[in-house]
C-alpha cells in the first residue's frame, strides 16, 4: 500500500520536476501563432521547404494535402516548393540517407511532423532564433536554447550572426564565479531587419503546428458555422419563447 501512495505522489510530482527544468535557462519568446493567417502558413510552408526539407523529413504530411489546406494550386506547389522527384502525392521525405546524417551531425535529423507537439510553438520560436557564433563547436555555432546543439544555423543569411554576451555569477556550491550566458547581440546582419525575421519565424513556426495537427484548420472552420448556427438558432429560440409566453401571461 504505501508503494502504491508512493507512486501515485511521484505521478502527480513529475510534472512539476519536468517544468522546473524547462524553467532553467533563456526565457521562452511567445510565438502568437495564428493558424488562420492562411498567407502566413504559405510562407511557413516555403520556408519549411527551403530550408527545413533538406535535412529534416515530415513523413505524415503529402505535399497535395498541404496544398489544399493552405489554397495554394498544385501547380504552384510542384513548380516552386518541390525540388526532388517526388510526386504530389507524396510525403514530405528528405533524400539524405540517416548514415550520412549521422556521420555529418553526428545524430540522425528528427522527423518534424509532430515537433511541435512534442516542443511546444514557443520553444521552437525561441529556439530558431538561438543561435549564436561558437568556434569550438564542429558547425561554428552553439544554441542558447538547446546548448551543444548538432543543427547547424540554416537561417543564418536570413538572421545574420549573433555573438554571445557573457556575464559572471557565483556558484553557490563551490563559491567560485562562473561564466554564464546573458544575452546575445547581432554581430553581422543579415538579409531580413529583425521584425521581419520574427514575423518569419512565426510563420514557419505556425506551419510546424499545423503540420502536427492538420485537422486544426478543419475543426477551426467548422467551429465558426456552428457558433454562426447557434447564434440564429439562440435567436429564433428567444422570439418563440416570447411569443409563447405573451398568452400565457
Amino acid at each position: 500500500m504505501r508503494r502504491l501512495i508512493l507512486a501515485i505522489l511521484i505521478g502527480f510530482m513529475a510534472p512539476s520536476w519536468v517544468l522546473a527544468e524547462s524553467e532553467e535557462g533563456p526565457k521562452l519568446q511567445n510565438a502568437n501563432v495564428d493558424l488562420n493567417d492562411r498567407v502566413g502558413l504559405q510562407n511557413g510552408a516555403r520556408l519549411f521547404l527551403n530550408y527545413c526539407v533538406s535535412c529534416h523529413s515530415a513523413s505524415m504530411m503529402r505535399y497535395n494535402r498541404a496544398a489544399a489546406d493552405l489554397g495554394i494550386p498544385e501547380s504552384k506547389m510542384k513548380a516552386n516548393l518541390m525540388f526532388t522527384t517526388e510526386k504530389i502525392g507524396e510525403t514530405m521525405t528528405v533524400a539524405m540517407q540517416g548514415a550520412d546524417a549521422e556521420a555529418w551531425f553526428g545524430i540522425r535529423p528528427p522527423d518534424l511532423s509532430v515537433i511541435a507537439r512534442s516542443r511546444g510553438d514557443d520553444w521552437l520560436y525561441s529556439f530558431l532564433q538561438g543561435f549564436y557564433a561558437d568556434p569550438t563547436r564542429p558547425t561554428g555555432v552553439n544554441n542558447a536554447y538547446l546548448p551543444n546543439v548538432a543543427m547547424p544555423h540554416v537561417l543564418w543569411e536570413l538572421q545574420g550572426i549573433q555573438r554571445p554576451v557573457y556575464g559572471t555569477e557565483k556558484d553557490e556550491t563551490t563559491g567560485k564565479s562562473v561564466q554564464v550566458l546573458e544575452g546575445l547581440e547581432t554581430d553581422k546582419p543579415g538579409k531580413m531587419t529583425e521584425v521581419e525575421f520574427k514575423k518569419s519565424l512565426r510563420n514557419l513556426v505556425s506551419f510546424l503546428v499545423y503540420l502536427g495537427e492538420p485537422a486544426k484548420l478543419v475543426r477551426y472552420r467548422l467551429g465558426v458555422a456552428v457558433l454562426l448556427f447557434l447564434s440564429v438558432l439562440l435567436v429564433a429560440a428567444y422570439l418563440v419563447k416570447r411569443e409563447y409566453w405573451k398568452d400565457v401571461h
